[in-house]
């Protein structure tokens, strides 16, 4: 098949997807768009025959807090698109985290093309947008989650088939008349690009962080996840007698929160922008805890990739989450722990830190946990066959899905 996968974001684990997808012989274009600031996977054109990477938006500047200005911003990177795919010819598309501007530009285009398309469904807009209503963040946030609510639920609609990645999606697509083509396949992470590393590593030494006990955070973060909890627990464990020193890796509005709030209640911060790929290992890896942050109101439709990478990695992990959420089951399945995110779970957040920090046979134990557990769950050959599976049935003509 020619298939073209568009991962808005670029994370790890899609571009991987594509990979085997060509190693499988199949023609794949691996669509992403840079303007979209995150933690990005392995872009990098490599000796996978049949496998391309191209972009979108290449000239385009986001701004997230400028509303209107994104909403034509995200309808051009969906018009963007539709001549993306227009050059590409695909057999069959496949599209995952496009914001719901440019989702719905793109899946007119496909059905005026008639080309058959499968949406990779890991969010739902209108659930974040009634949050950020909720949170008083603009008044206009609740008239936004009801029209975009119906964008999204137009493009479901139209989409040939529809893979989500966790079980409470289902309920959201049966309200919309489309839960008869969801299949469900829960997110992982790439095993053999984020693998454990010794924690005295390159990557530690020269940012100053050899030999000292750090709590570490590394992925995008929004302001509704309070991101000033990172800079309370870290305080918390200083009040607690625990000298640590707090490493956010991010880009984004979060960082003069952090920043201000660190100076203000004296912890030690390193804050640094989101760092190459390739060295990711060594990020997590210098991390003594790592550190994963989920709003209430998110934690239905929402399983931060992160929490994936870190599992990966190796290390102890600290989940200030709702306890229900898909990545809060892993995590207490790999024997970390998980606390409500907010100001009342931080002394037992604290209290287990520092008896991991304390405790290195402890931490290495949480450590192999972790990973054994990722090697069990984020075998791609399983999780490729089924998309093989999906994207063979939408471009075959009966249309039949395998059951999911």
């Amino acid at each position: 098949m020619r298939i073209l996968v568009h991962d808005y974001s670029g994370h790890p684990f899609q571009a991987q997807l594509s990979r085997e997808l060509a190693r499988r012989g199949h023609d794949v274009a691996h669509s992403t768009c840079p303007a979209y600031v995150s933690g990005k996977g392995n872009l990098a054109e490599d000796t996978v025959p049949g496998l391309r990477f191209v972009t979108i938006g290449d000239q385009v500047v986001l701004d997230k807090g400028a509303y209107v200005r994104r909403l034509f911003q995200e309808t051009r990177l969906g018009l963007e698109l539709a001549r993306q795919v227009r050059r590409e010819k695909p057999d069959v598309a496949m599209l995952g985290n496009l914001p719901v501007p440019s989702l719905v530009v793109a899946a007119a285009a496909l059905r005026a093309l008639r080309i058959p398309w499968v949406l990779w469904h890991q969010d739902i807009a209108a659930v974040a947008l009634r949050s950020f209503a909720a949170a008083g963040v603009s008044r206009l946030m609740g008239v936004a989650a009801r029209v975009f609510e119906q964008g999204e639920k137009w493009a479901a609609r139209r989409a040939s088939a529809i893979v989500v990645i966790a079980d409470s999606f289902v309920r959201v697509h049966r309200e919309w008349g489309t839960a008869g083509k969801v299949t469900v396949i829960p997110n992982w992470a790439p095993l053999d690009e984020i693998r454990p590393v010794e924690r005295a590593n390159t990557w530690a030494a020269e940012h100053g962080l050899t030999g000292v006990r750090t709590v570490l955070y590394s992925g995008t973060i929004g302001l509704k996840h309070n991101p000033v909890l990172l800079v309370r627990l870290a305080e918390t464990l200083r009040e607690r007698g625990e000298r640590v020193r707090l490493v956010v890796v991010n880009d984004g509005p979060a960082v003069p929160v952090i920043k201000e709030a660190a100076a203000a209640r004296g912890v030690e911060l390193t804050l640094l922008p989101f760092q190459p790929y390739d060295r990711l290992p060594e990020v997590l890896g210098s991390g003594d805890v790592l550190v994963v942050l989920l709003a209430v109101d998110a934690g239905e439709f929402s399983v931060p990739s992160k929490t994936l990478s870190y599992l990966c990695a190796g290390r102890p992990v600290l989940g200030l989450m709702p306890v229900d959420n898909l990545a809060a089951k892993l995590l207490r399945e790999a024997g970390s722990a998980v606390f409500a995110p907010d100001e009342s779970s931080l002394a037992d957040a604290a209290a287990w830190v520092g008896e991991v920090l304390n405790d290195p046979a402890r931490a290495e134990s949480l450590g192999k946990e972790s990973r054994a557990l990722a090697e069990r769950e984020f075998a791609l050959e399983g999780c490729a066959t089924r998309f093989e599976e999906i994207l063979r049935a939408v471009r075959g003509a009966d249309g039949r899905l395998p059951r999911s």
